[in-house]
C-alpha cells in the first residue's frame, strides 16, 4: 500500500471527484477511514464485504481495508438485494460497509456517501486472498475469483511495461466501473502507482465526459467500455481537444466502423484491453497498431492450445471448489479462441469457444455472425445467440433501418448462417462491465419489454 500506490509528493494531484485530492489528503482519508474501520473491529484477516457506489468512500475504504491486511470482498452496487443477499450468504464476511445515504441515479459518474460499517456473524479469510469479485456474469453464474497482493502487483508492473499508458503527470478519465478489474486495476491503481491524477467526471453522459476531458490541459486518456466510446465517437461537431491522446476499452470488440468513427473525431487513438477478471490484463493494442491483433501482456505466460487462449498462473484464481476444465497444471482455459502468430508473437482473439454452433450439421460461428450484422448500414449494435435458432437483437438508427436488412444480410452472409429471427430493441441489455448480455432469456425478455 504505502509503496506501491500511497507514495509521492503531498501536494501532487491525486483524485478529482465531488472535490479534488492530493496525495497527502488521500493518506489522510484512508488513515481516517481505516481509524473507524478498527474502531468497528476490523483487523488483520478480517473479510470486509464494500457494497458502495464509485464516490471518494469507495476507493478509500478499500485502500483503508487493505492497509488493515483484511481481505476485501467487492459487491457491485447496482446489484439487487436479493443479489446482495446470495453473496452474502455466499461469502459470509464479518462487516459489510454500506452508504447511509441512497443511491440513485444511473448515469452519475460518482456519489457523495457515508461509509456506514455493520458487524456481522461471518468467518475470518480462509486464504491470502486480498480481493475477492464476483464475475460478470455475462454468459453464466457469476464466479467467486481471489486475487493474492502478489498477483495485484505483479499486474500493476505489467501495466507500467505497456507502451500508451498513461504515466506521471498525466490525467486519467475513468469511465469503467471502480469494482470491477479494468476500472479498479487499470484505473485507480495503476494510476496511483504511476503517479497520474484519477477523474471521475460527475456524469457519464457526453457532457459529463467531455466536459472532464475539457477541464485540464494535461495530456488526458479515458478508460471505459465500447459503448461508452460509441457515445462519444456519435457527437456530430466534437470540441478541439488537443490534449486528449486516446481512449482504452475493454470488456468487448471493438467495431471497425467504431475504431474509424472515434480516431475521426478526435486526435485520439482507441486502444483495446483483452483481460479477465481472473488474471487482469493479458493482450492489448493501446496504441491502435496492431488492429485487430493484440501483444500479449509483458511477463505473462499465454499460449493456445487446441485453438483455446490460456494464461499461466501459478495457482487457480477460484477461491472454493476449482473446476479442472477451467483451470489445471498452472494453466488458465479462458474459454476464448484465439491464434498466436509464430513470427510477431502477437494474439488474434476469436471470440468465445461456446459460440460455436452447429445448424444443419454445418457450423457457424455466431461472433462472425454478429459483428457481420453489427457492420450494416442502419445498424448501431447486435447481439446474436442460439436459441434453437440463431436470433439476433439489434439496435438500429431508426424504424427506417430495418427495411434492407434481409436484402443486407443475404449479400453478406450464407443462408445457412443468417438468423432465423430479427428482434430490435432501444438498447442491448448490459452487464454492470458493459459486456452485452448473451443469455437469450434476458434478451427475449427484453424484446417483449419493448426495451
Amino acid at each position: 500500500m504505502d509503496e506501491l500506490l500511497l507514495a509521492g509528493g503531498g501536494d501532487e494531484p491525486c483524485l478529482t471527484l465531488d472535490e479534488s485530492l492530493d496525495r497527502a489528503g488521500l493518506r489522510e482519508l484512508v488513515g481516517k477511514q481505516q481509524g473507524e474501520l478498527a474502531a468497528a473491529g476490523v483487523t488483520g484477516g478480517s473479510t470486509v464485504a464494500l457494497r458502495l457506489p464509485p464516490s471518494l468512500a469507495g476507493i478509500s475504504v478499500l485502500l483503508a481495508t487493505w492497509r488493515l491486511g483484511a481481505q476485501a470482498l467487492l459487491l457491485d452496487v447496482r446489484l439487487a438485494p436479493a443479489e446482495v443477499a446470495r453473496a452474502l450468504d455466499r461469502l459470509a464476511p464479518q462487516f459489510l460497509v454500506e452508504a447511509l445515504e441512497p443511491v440513485h441515479g444511473s448515469l452519475k459518474g460518482f456519489h457523495r456517501v457515508t461509509p456506514v460499517v455493520t458487524a456481522r456473524q461471518g468467518r475470518p479469510a480462509v486464504s491470502d486472498h486480498v480481493l475477492l469479485q464476483l464475475s460478470s456474469g455475462s454468459t453464466g453464474p457469476s464466479k467467486v475469483i481471489g486475487r493474492t497482493a502478489r498477483s495485484l502487483a505483479e499486474e500493476i508492473e505489467r501495466y507500467t511495461l505497456i507502451p500508451g499508458l498513461p504515466g506521471p503527470g498525466e490525467r486519467v478519465v475513468v469511465l469503467a466501473s471502480t469494482v470491477h478489474v479494468l476500472g479498479l486495476v487499470g484505473g485507480v491503481l495503476h494510476s496511483l502507482h504511476r503517479h497520474a491524477e484519477i477523474v471521475i467526471p460527475a456524469r457519464t453522459t457526453v457532457d459529463g465526459i467531455l466536459t472532464a476531458i475539457a477541464a485540464d490541459p494535461r495530456p488526458t486518456t479515458v478508460i471505459g467500455a465500447p459503448v461508452q466510446a460509441q457515445i462519444l465517437a456519435s457527437v456530430r461537431q466534437p470540441p478541439a481537444l488537443p490534449h486528449f491522446r486516446g481512449m482504452i476499452t475493454g470488456g468487448d470488440a471493438v467495431p471497425d466502423q467504431l475504431w474509424t468513427d472515434f480516431t475521426t473525431a478526435y486526435p485520439a487513438t482507441l486502444g483495446t484491453m483483452y483481460g479477465m477478471t481472473e488474471t487482469g490484463v493479458i493482450a492489448t493494442d493501446i496504441l491502435g497498431a496492431h488492429r485487430p491483433h493484440l501483444a500479449p501482456a509483458p511477463g505473462l505466460g499465454v499460449r493456445i492450445q487446441d485453438g483455446q487462449i490460456l494464461v499461466a498462473t501459478d495457482e487457480s484464481p477460484y477461491v472454493g471448489l476449482t473446476d479442472p476444465a477451467r483451470w489445471a497444471d498452472g494453466l488458465l482455459r479462458t474459454k476464448d479462441a484465439g491464434e498466436l502468430d509464430p513470427g510477431s508473437g502477437l494474439l488474434t482473439v476469436q471470440g468465445r469457444l461456446d459460440s460455436q454452433v452447429s445448424v444443419g450439421g454445418l457450423k457457424v460461428d455466431l461472433l462472425e455472425v454478429e459483428r457481420t450484422i453489427a457492420g450494416l448500414p442502419g445498424v448501431q449494435d447486435a447481439v446474436v445467440v442460439f436459441d434453437e435458432v440463431i436470433k439476433a437483437y439489434l439496435v438500429l438508427d431508426g424504424p427506417d433501418a430495418a427495411a434492407g436488412l434481409d436484402a443486407a444480410l443475404a449479400d453478406a452472409l450464407a443462408p445457412y448462417k443468417r438468423p432465423r429471427l430479427l428482434r430490435p430493441l432501444t438498447a442491448l441489455p448490459r452487464t454492470a462491465t458493459g459486456k452485452p448480455v448473451r443469455d437469450p432469456r434476458a434478451l427475449h425478455s427484453a424484446a417483449a419489454a419493448g426495451h
